[in-house]
């Protein structure tokens, strides 16, 4: 009979390989050469995680939680802060050096997610980010179909930042572009709670 798994130290090993693709990336992502990297034979991956698409799926899953959490961990995230100070501590936590790699890896996967190379695995990393942002303006004033509508632009402006400064390097220019980014999201909710407020 198989040893039942352990959640614990699923959770260990997927960090580990989290870890592991911050380092190496994910599209030559291989089973035999992670596990030498960690110590540890195949069959202890394939104990804990079904396949290759398993263990992707989980690891996706894991670097959406690790995003979200250091997202909500931000000073003020709750609407205590204006969503342009949110803009601006985002940017420098996520565009730190020793975070770097990480921003990277994010990309990376979004690319592989867009070429259909992660057999329909679009987690909610991708595919909820919208919903995440929107709630930032909802707690802020912003009605429901505006939120969504301000968090896709935001998204999508913030994302296109951070890929103009990791392939050209010109973090003054990207980063005039993110004060405008900042400036603009206080300037929609300013607008959203007049137009509330006006009735």
């Amino acid at each position: 009979m198989a040893r039942p798994r352990d959640p614990r130290r699923r959770a260990e090993l997927l960090d580990a390989v989290v870890a592991y693709l911050t380092d190496h990336g994910l599209s030559t992502l291989s089973m035999r050469p992670l596990a030498q990297h960690l110590g540890h034979s195949t069959r202890v991956l394939t104990h804990h995680f079904a396949d290759k698409q398993d263990l992707l799926g989980q690891v996706l899953a894991r670097l959406d939680e690790q995003q979200r959490e250091r997202l909500r961990a931000l000073p003020g995230w709750d609407g205590e802060r204006s969503m342009g100070d949110i803009v601006r501590d985002t940017w420098r936590w996520q565009l730190r050096e020793d975070n770097l790699p990480f921003i990277r890896l994010v990309h990376e996967i979004e690319g592989l997610a867009a070429g259909g190379r992660l057999a329909g695995q679009v987690t909610r990393l991708l595919a909820d980010r919208v919903e995440f942002v929107a709630e930032s303006f909802r707690v802020r004033g912003v009605p429901a179909d505006l939120a969504r509508h301000y968090a896709t632009v935001q998204n999508a402006a913030f994302a296109g930042l951070q890929l103009d400064f990791l392939n050209t390097g010109d973090r003054e220019r990207a980063e005039a572009g993110v004060e405008w980014l900042a400036e603009q999201a206080d300037r929609w909710i300013a607008e959203a709670r007049a137009r509330t407020a006006a009735g």
